[in-house]
């Protein structure tokens, strides 16, 4: 991603644009990094949000509406006192830094007119929010930085200071004879560290997107460039992104964003162009915040399931073990008969006996171990009274290891539910289905809550046909066995967890390019859904078959085809609407 001073710019400008002038009317604090404004400007209301988290710091306009905390944090009730009913009069940046100033015009308390400043500085673990006085005093700020913690620390009633000036050029003013010159002094051979040397504002992603643009390659080399071409093309590709600034954005087949610009992204392949510049981070950032605020909601259900299967596994090892020892038994068998042969040469009290052995074609002997304290008759039948055990053992081992195998491969199709879950809903389903199994206890406010009722996935092929997916296993079950229908067609990603995906063909049968959207979508919900060239199993919903007494979700069938395919090409789905398509 490319979140660097130039983007910000970017941003900078859509807000004065739309909310300079705006009066603040709410403030919120979601999280303890994140601010959120609410402005009510000249064409409507707008939310302005501030996150200064060190892994992904940003400012943008949003749409998201995050809960907040029942008791708003100090600094939020700081700011209310302070800043509601302000007017935003001026947006500022320090050249080429992630450092953004917003003038508030306000009033004292006692009515006089006064001006505010909040700085919002982006940069990594230093970010930080403050609230400046007309003196340039800190009111105070969302960080509080020590006098022994930082050569800049920020507390109420100290002097703000602002980050050192960064000592690097501004490619916008650079000529096409600075970038010449640029390839011919001393510095780093690969072109894009030697841009991401000498050039302010810009981030590592644009760097080699210059240089793929200057070199032909993300790698190229400076003393393999003819620095006046080189030198001419790096003008030209930062004069016109620099000067016409555009969102970018390239995306997994999913659509699920993975990298951001202001200028585009052909290093990764076809990337596409945003609405706008705010609306680009908004989606970037509420998906991620959305995928980890649930890894958090969902990480005591994880490691109690995960600490399930941990144990199953090592009851398994452990009965591996113990019918591995079952198939020597065959031998006990034979020593009984070798000392019924030789009782006459047997006295009790014996501790051992070497006999021949004829079930060894040479006829070698055999010494064979007896306990002093039974008779040869007893000694004999241990023997077989052990190999009886054994065998006994081996039908009983081999079921309970049928069994582990089953759970094992449930708990596992449960921790991938999990991973995909994007709602508490979804969440709150999976913990219902693991108190059902008696896998985890519920508290009593829990037990008394409603289960939820989420409805499966629904997508459309091109050729208009409805497609479900199931979200876990409940919903798996449900959708296959009560709402389709016999004639529908069930597809499911070979031999590893999924989710089950019905085309529900209303008595016609679907054309090709539709039962390969649904194989795709089986591909993308399973654990290969990050891979290539994936086998998926279709067949008609009758063939499917649910397992004896098996968990929720578990099915067998067995007339089938298989499609190779990789998920999603052809299927486009809006991953923060999925739920509604």
């Amino acid at each position: 991603m490319a979140f660097d001073a130039t983007y910000l710019s970017c941003v900078a400008e859509e807000i004065r644009t739309r909310c300079e002038g705006a009066k603040i009317e709410k403030i919120y604090q979601p999280s303890r990094d994140t601010l959120i404004f609410h402005l009510r400007c000249q064409e409507g209301r707008e939310k302005l949000l501030f996150a200064a988290n060190p892994t992904a710091p940003r400012l943008h306009l949003t749409a998201a509406s995050p809960e907040n905390p029942p008791e708003p944090p100090m600094f939020c009730m700081f700011l209310r006192k302070h800043l509601l009913g302000a007017r935003l009069s001026e947006i500022t940046q320090t050249p080429m830094e992630r450092c953004v100033h917003f003038v508030f015009d306000c009033t004292d308390e006692m009515g006089y007119p006064v001006r505010k400043r909040l700085v919002a500085e982006l940069m990594g673990r230093t970010c930080n929010v403050y609230l400046l006085g007309p003196d340039g005093r800190i009111l105070d700020c969302l960080r509080r930085v020590g006098l022994d913690e930082s050569n800049r620390p920020a507390l109420p009633g100290l002097s703000y200071q602002a980050p050192s000036p960064i000592e690097k050029q501004d490619p916008a003013v650079l000529t096409q004879e600075d970038y010449v010159n640029l390839l011919r002094v001393e510095g780093a051979d690969v072109l894009a560290q030697r841009l991401m040397d000498t050039l302010g504002g810009l981030s590592p992603l644009v760097t080699r997107e210059a240089a793929l643009y200057a070199a032909g390659d993300v790698d190229g080399r400076v003393g393999a460039l003819d620095a006046e071409a080189a030198g001419e093309k790096l003008y030209l590709f930062f004069s016109e992104h620099l000067r016409h600034p555009k969102p970018w954005y390239y995306a997994a087949p999913d659509g699920t964003l993975k990298q951001f610009a202001f200028c585009p992204i052909r290093e990764y392949g076809e990337c596409a162009e945003a609405e706008s510049f705010s609306a680009l981070l908004d989606r970037f950032y509420t998906l991620r915040d959305r995928k980890d605020a649930m890894r958090q909601k969902s990480q005591a259900l994880r490691k109690s399931v995960s600490n399930q299967v941990q144990r199953l596994r090592r009851k398994m090892a452990a009965q591996e073990k113990e019918l591995t020892a079952t198939y020597d038994r065959e031998r006990l068998r034979q020593l009984g008969d070798i000392l019924t042969a030789n009782l006459h040469r047997i006295q009790k009290g014996q501790t051992k006996v070497l006999c021949q052995d004829f079930y060894d074609e040479n006829m070698a002997d055999v010494e064979i171990p007896l306990s002093p304290i039974l008779s040869p008759q007893q000694n004999a039948a241990k023997f077989y009274k052990d190999y009886t055990r054994m065998k006994n053992a081996q039908k009983e081992l081999t079921h309970q290891l049928s069994l582990g195998r089953e759970e094992l491969n449930y708990l596992e199709s449960v921790l991938e539910e999990l991973n995909r879950a994007q709602q508490d809903a979804e969440l709150e389903e999976i913990r219902q289905e693991l108190y059902s199994g008696g896998y985890v206890r519920l508290d009593s406010s829990r037990k008394r809550m409603k289960a939820s009722k989420l409805p499966p996935q629904r997508f459309e092929s091109t050729d208009g046909f409805p497609i479900y997916v199931g979200r876990n296993n409940r919903q798996n079950d449900e959708l296959t066995f009560k709402l389709a229908r016999k004639d529908d067609i069930w597809c499911h990603a070979s031999k590893v967890h999924g989710s089950h995906v019905i085309i529900s063909c209303g008595g016609r049968k679907p054309p090709d390019d539709t039962v390969t959207q649904a194989a795709q979508l089986a591909a993308y919900y399973a654990e290969t859904g990050g891979g290539q060239n994936i086998s998926v199993d279709v067949t008609t919903v009758k063939q499917v078959k649910k397992t004896p007494g098996g968990k929720p979700g578990m099915v067998i069938y067995h007339t089938y085809r298989t499609a190779i395919v990789n998920p999603y090409p052809d299927v486009r789905v809006d991953p923060l609407n999925a739920e509604n398509k």
